[in-house]
């Protein structure tokens, strides 16, 4: 299932020290770089939710963020005497050089660490943390697949039409090789002395082989075929669409070169246009 790296999804949920909420949204990037912000009570948690993250998304630059907001309840908050005993030790030792210094209340509740919501088990509420961030990751890759199919099924449109083209030059081909068949007949023939018959069938060999693109237009038609399969496959397919589009645009780039006829040379244009155009899309996949 094709994903799009762009996303959001958010939730929440009563727990016994307030309601906590989760926000995850992401946009493109050609890794996996995930920025976070937690709240206090969380701090201790975020290797376990990193790993959570990594676990079942490959790519993107993505947003975590957590809320704890505490309820009505009179012991929703408390001091956390280990931190006020700590800052109250330095604050002495910075008294003897600073003795003007003095530090308001609200400074100092304000410091991180100092007021903590009343969790008498911090592993419960890194356990709701864990909790809610399952169903979050479960909403967005949802909004991930269901986006990713859209972008898919633009993606297969131009694919069917670079098929086409592709079609369509082999269609066209045999009238080329004939036509430039009777122009090298008309320019040898237009010589003062008579060509040796050996000579001009080498001569028609050679230019027969500079505008000879079956092997491009099989390659192509290769490299279709293994971009539909991509499309489908479960894994992770961004990269492995860059590759593929490149190898596209190198088959494009050599049959337009090869190019003697206007027909040929505008497909040539067509195809490159539908690459750069999958390519562009394919820029969102994760």
């Amino acid at each position: 299932m094709i994903r799009s790296m762009t996303a959001f999804a958010a939730g929440e949920r009563q727990t016994p020290w307030g309601t906590l909420g989760c926000e995850l949204r992401a946009v493109n990037h050609r890794f996996l770089e995930l920025g976070v912000r937690l709240p206090d009570d969380l701090r201790a948690a975020e290797p376990a939710l990193r790993e959570r993250v990594s676990a079942r998304l490959s790519r993107g630059k993505l947003e975590l963020g957590f809320r704890l907001r505490g309820d009505d309840r009179d012991d929703a908050l408390q001091l956390n005497a280990a931190r006020v005993a700590q800052l109250a030790a330095l604050g002495r030792n910075l008294q003897e050089h600073f003795p003007a210094m003095r530090v308001e209340m609200t400074e100092l509740l304000k410091f991180p660490g100092v007021l903590q919501s009343n969790a008498e088990d911090p592993a419960a509420l890194h356990a709701e943390a864990l909790s809610l961030l399952d169903e979050v990751l479960t909403q967005f890759v949802e909004a991930r697949e269901r986006e990713g199919g859209k972008l898919a099924a633009v993606i297969l449109e131009r694919v069917d039409a670079i098929a086409k083209h592709a079609a369509d030059a082999r269609t066209l081909m045999p009238a080329i090789r004939a036509g430039q068949k009777q122009k090298l007949e008309k320019r040898l023939a237009d010589l003062p002395q008579p060509l040796d018959p050996g000579r001009f069938e080498q001569e028609l060999v050679l230019a027969l082989q500079k505008l000879d693109v079956d092997e491009e237009l099989d390659r192509l038609d290769s490299h279709i075929a293994e971009l539909r399969r991509v499309l489908k496959q479960k894994e992770s397919a961004g990269r492995r669409l860059d590759f593929l589009l490149q190898e596209f645009n190198r088959e494009a780039n050599t049959f337009g070169s090869k190019s003697v006829d206007a027909r040929t040379s505008a497909l040539a244009v067509e195809l490159k246009v539908l690459i750069d155009q999958i390519r562009e899309q394919a820029q969102n996949i994760e």
